[in-house]
């Protein structure tokens, strides 16, 4: 049965669903975020390779366990994400947004590369945002409205940096590429396409905590002196997929404190 969807004065649905991948990570973006579109009235469908500990995502929000659904999946395989599409369709309602921030770093020089670990990276930071905006894409178009928002790097346009190389800078640029491609594919459509690059945010992804011993190596490397937060990209992550966002598409946004400018 088709679910009805209600639309506020900016054609856009009351009661709707953001998908986010990568919602594991305790200190990641993807947790960040799900937490405050829970908070603003979303419902979620978080994906992760890994099982999500919803606790403290969903700690002090009012229904936030009724509006909060989560999936095991790997995203670089196409039958997990038709799985998971059809566990969130079942049980949350029309999805407005995907937001892909899975993703794995690798620092292996371009040199050292195996064809093996080349394409692993590939798979999960390149595929893996194809297929799951090529498996919502559609449904938004039918409705006419919706977007995605998916997480490039500064790696993309620096060539990578102590945590990544020629493998997961070819992947975010790929990213980039695919966003503009389709954003222009879909521009009439009512659904736009983004993409956000951040610089060095205090994650995991950076081979964990970035200790005090650390940390001056790489807010060196910042012209504003300290690193980037996950609630700074999560809130322009929000922006991207709300009401107001409808005439912007096929952008990529720097968050990198200055790291790189123009």
């Amino acid at each position: 049965m088709t679910k009805k969807v209600r639309f506020t004065m900016y054609n856009y649905p009351i009661e709707r669903t953001a998908i986010v991948t990568g919602a594991a990570s305790a200190r990641g973006i993807g947790r960040d975020l799900a937490r405050r579109l829970l908070k603003a009235g979303w419902h979620v469908g978080a994906v992760d390779l890994d099982a999500t500990d919803t606790s403290d995502i969903t700690i002090d929000i009012d229904d936030a366990a009724l509006r909060l659904s989560t999936a095991r999946a790997d995203i670089s395989k196409e039958e997990d994400v038709e799985e998971a599409a059809r566990h969130f369709e079942r049980n949350l309602p029309p999805v407005l947004a995907v937001v892909n921030v899975a993703g794995i770093s690798d620092p292996t020089p371009f040199l050292q590369t195996s064809l093996d670990r080349w394409e692993r990276v590939l798979r999960v930071n390149l595929t893996g945002t194809f297929l799951m905006t090529r498996r919502f894409v559609p449904g938004m178009i039918e409705r006419g409205v919706g977007r995605i928002v998916s997480l490039s790097s500064t790696a993309a346009q620096s060539g990578g940096g102590t945590y990544s190389a020629a493998a997961y800078g070819a992947s975010k640029a790929g990213i980039e590429g695919m966003t503009r491609a389709l954003a222009i594919e879909i521009a009439s459509t009512g659904v736009t396409a983004n993409a956000i690059a951040p610089a060095i945010i205090d994650t995991d992804i950076m081979g964990g905590r970035i200790d005090e011993e650390r940390l001056p190596y790489f807010t060196s490397r910042l012209p504003v002196g300290r690193l980037g937060r996950v609630d700074e990209v999560s809130a322009l992550i929000e922006f991207l997929i709300g009401p107001d966002a409808g005439y912007i598409t096929g952008a990529t946004y720097n968050i990198n404190g200055g790291a790189r400018i123009g």
